[in-house]
């Protein structure tokens, strides 16, 4: 009687075995979703950074008129009263002119 259990209970143990090693939820299977978890964290990588820059961009806009005055200056092209606009036609500039109006009389 002793030996038919012994016999079952190392069949048990050889059957939770492979269930561990080898079937559904076991070890090879945690290796695998860790391995795409790795790909997709590092694909997920630049767009936290990209959510970082703009929740940064959206506390600037809300608390700061430099960063509002800087938008509306690339975006829409905005000039100061103090300033003049001289456009040259077929040149792309990629900075706005911020340096205020020269003086009259004053060389360039």
């Amino acid at each position: 009687m002793l030996k038919w259990l012994a016999i079952v209970l190392v069949a048990l143990l050889a059957l939770l075995q492979y269930r561990l090693w080898l079937g559904e939820g076991g070890v090879q299977e945690m290796k695998e979703v860790s391995g795409r978890v790795e790909v997709l964290e590092t694909a997920n990588k630049p767009l936290r950074d990209r959510n970082a820059r703009l929740a940064a961009e959206i506390v600037d806009l809300k608390t700061g008129l430099d960063a509002i005055e800087e938008r509306a200056r690339s975006d829409v092209g905005m000039v100061r009263t103090d300033e003049q606009f001289f456009w040259v036609p077929g040149v792309e500039s990629s900075e706005p002119a911020t340096s205020p109006a020269p003086k009259p009389g004053a060389s360039q």
